[in-house]
């Protein structure tokens, strides 16, 4: 049992302690000052409990029993103590604090995430003021740019977190915070809703891809472009069976016919790296199982499911790998 402990404990999980930003590294060096100090208070304490026991344990056996005393004793060890040790904890978390918050420099450019139950929405400003890019569930950023970003939920409270690159955010309804993200190394750094959302709460993941600065901007002169019109047999039926069935309204494809708002922008799905907010790898058998049984997949999601035959799904999973 202790060996699959060890084993789950090795995990590629996300965590504080591999940062690959400044502030995320402040954050790190921060964190391991706190696990000294709670250590150091820990063996204090138990060393003051168990060495007069272990010496004293025949003479508290036998002793007897009186009131009175050692008030001072608990004044100074169970609340001057514990509270000078607090503040001094408080105040010097203060500089990390403040430098995680506020950027070293204005940030170029600006991003917006905005929570839902229970995937991210992306939207990406670009050099025309009334167009937009919107994804989902995937933030690419250049590598050494600040980044600012603008977070809200359109529905309950979630906490935006990456924590190899910064700290956490909460979204809440009808506010809107703001906060950086920087990466000082390329890679692909797995971020988590930190805020109990609702049942699949677990299954809300987001993938931040740090890129150079020229294959970022190729990467959103891409998503800035339409869909281009179906290639292949399979792609016209699947394109067809998009825009007839239920799909067209609840998700958006630019250059289609498709405008729905109550789920993820689908425009470039095939370029994207998971599915369902992280929960898959994006597929073609996986996409398959995902547009067929998407509650069986993630349960309480609101998608529904969608009753296809087996040529329909094909052609809809081919459709939508070719939207890149």
């Amino acid at each position: 049992m202790l060996l699959l402990l060890m084993l789950a404990a090795c995990v590629q999980a996300p965590s504080f302690m591999r940062p690959a930003s400044e502030p995320a590294h402040r954050i790190a060096v921060l964190g391991w000052w706190l696990i000294a100090i709670a250590t150091i208070v820990f063996v204090v304490v138990m060393v003051l409990l168990l060495v007069p026991l272990m010496h004293r344990r025949q003479e508290i056996a036998h002793a007897d029993v009186h009131g009175g005393g050692g008030e001072r004793m608990i004044l100074i060890g169970g609340a001057l103590i514990p509270a000078i040790i607090l503040i001094a904890v408080f105040l010097f978390s203060l500089p990390t604090l403040s430098a995680t918050i506020t950027p070293s420099s204005r940030p170029r450019y600006t991003i917006e995430v905005s929570g839902h139950q229970w995937w991210w929405e992306v939207t990406y400003h670009t050099a025309d003021p009334s167009f937009r890019v919107t994804t989902a569930n995937e933030i690419h950023i250049p590598v050494g740019e600040d980044i600012g970003v603008r977070v809200n939920s359109r529905d309950v409270a979630h906490s935006f977190w990456v924590p190899e690159l910064q700290g956490k955010i909460d979204l809440i309804p009808g506010q809107t915070n703001t906060f950086w993200l920087r990466a000082d190394k390329p890679g692909i750094y797995r971020g988590q809703c930190a805020e109990y959302c609702g049942m699949q709460h677990a299954h809300m993941g987001v993938v931040v891809v740090a890129q150079s600065a020229a294959q970022y901007a190729d990467w959103l002169r891409g998503q800035e472009a339409p869909v281009t019109a179906p290639r292949t047999t399979d792609d016209s039926l699947g394109a067809q069976a998009f825009q007839r069935g239920a799909c067209s309204l609840c998700h958006t494809i630019r250059g289609t016919d498709a405008h729905g708002v109550l789920g993820p922008d689908l425009t470039h799905v095939g370029s994207r790296l998971t599915l369902a907010a992280g929960m898959i790898p994006n597929t073609r058998g996986h996409l398959q199982g995902w547009i067929a049984n998407a509650q069986g997949v993630k349960p309480g999601v609101a998608m529904p499911t969608l009753y296809l035959d087996a040529t329909s799904l094909q052609a809809l999973a081919a459709y939508l790998e070719s939207l890149r």
